[in-house]
């Protein structure tokens, strides 16, 4: 099986290219790449395009705009190459990424997305209840280090792999792959454009 996935949902957006749970390559580069991303990683790994068998995409929470590009060009993708399509959350991913750390992105406003007993939620982050020495990962755990390391957690260094929603996690973690169109972005509040109008 070979899985092209990839997450746009954060300001780091990674994609990448697994033949039956080995990476054959990965790119971090930025939302408006991912499409280029995706020829990069075929152009390289020799892989042909008419061996592809799924697309995973990161469902978020995370940046309005990212999720709907990444949405959409893995609709388009799969409309046009006639795959089924899975989502994978965003939070899951970064958990798969560092085991038993609480997933923390930026969701701006001064705000994060993240769990809270399981569920995806936003929280401002002063208001998250942490227990001593609670591993955060993720572009809003380094954002707001000082506040989140106040409050007991701890913090990998900026730079550190674990703050990634690496797209090789999306592609171990799918398992339920159906139509384009099944596959929705998570919002957990409604867009700036819509509140101010």
């Amino acid at each position: 099986m070979l899985t092209l996935a990839f997450d746009t949902a954060t300001s780091a957006a990674t994609a990448a290219l697994v033949r039956d749970g080995e990476v054959l390559g990965e790119t971090v580069s930025r939302a408006v790449r991912v499409l280029e991303d995706a020829d990069d990683l075929f152009r390289k790994s020799g892989a042909a395009r008419a061996e592809l068998t799924g697309i995973v995409v990161g469902t978020g929470p995370g940046s309005f705009t990212g999720l709907r590009m990444g949405v959409a060009a893995a609709r388009g993708l799969a409309l046009a190459l006639e795959l089924p399509v899975a989502g994978v959350s965003t939070l899951a991913a970064l958990v798969a990424g560092a085991d038993g750390a609480l997933p923390v992105v930026d969701a701006g406003r001064r705000e994060i997305f993240t769990l809270v007993d399981g569920e995806p939620a936003v929280r401002e982050p002063q208001e998250l209840e942490l227990e001593l020495g609670t591993l955060c990962v993720g572009d809003g755990a380094v954002r707001y280090r000082t506040v989140l390391e106040e409050r007991g957690a701890r913090i990998p260094p900026d730079g550190d792999e674990r703050h990634l929603p690496r797209a090789r996690f999306h592609a171990a973690l799918a398992r339920e792959f159906g139509p384009a169109d099944a596959v929705e972005p998570l919002y957990l509040r409604i867009p700036d454009a819509e509140k101010n109008a």
